[in-house]
């Protein structure tokens, strides 16, 4: 009968200097690991690979959705704020003309050349 009985799990070198709480650690978890093997195999390859991309999308969902909510609060604290909104319009500002001046770059190599002037009111 000792012949059918699994043999114990390798343990690792250190064993000795680890306390008995870090030992039973390390058996519990080789045991989760063994648990885990034994019940992926026995779900066929198409359930897994669904399941995984499932879970991508899961994931993929609630970053969206926490994006959102992220850009709705600096919406709100802009708005709360008249210094953060002056900032936050002035950032917008600038990218949309960095965006124009890269755009007229492109256009002035063409057409032989333009200079804009921004006057501050």
């Amino acid at each position: 009968m000792a012949d059918e009985m699994n043999p114990q799990p390798e343990a690792p070198e250190e064993e000795a200097a680890q306390t008995p709480l870090e030992q039973f650690i390390f058996h519990q978890r080789r045991g989760l690991e063994e648990f885990g093997k034994a019940m992926e195999s026995l779900l066929p390859p198409g359930f897994r690979e669904h399941t995984h991309k499932a879970g991508n999308e899961f994931a993929t969902g609630f970053r969206v959705l926490i994006d959102a909510a992220i850009d709705e609060i600096k919406k709100a604290s802009e708005m709360e704020d008249p210094d953060a909104r002056r900032a936050a319009e002035q950032e917008r500002q600038a990218s949309a003309n960095l965006a124009a001046d890269e755009e007229e770059e492109s256009d002035s190599s063409a057409t032989g050349g333009k200079i804009r002037v921004e006057l501050d009111d």
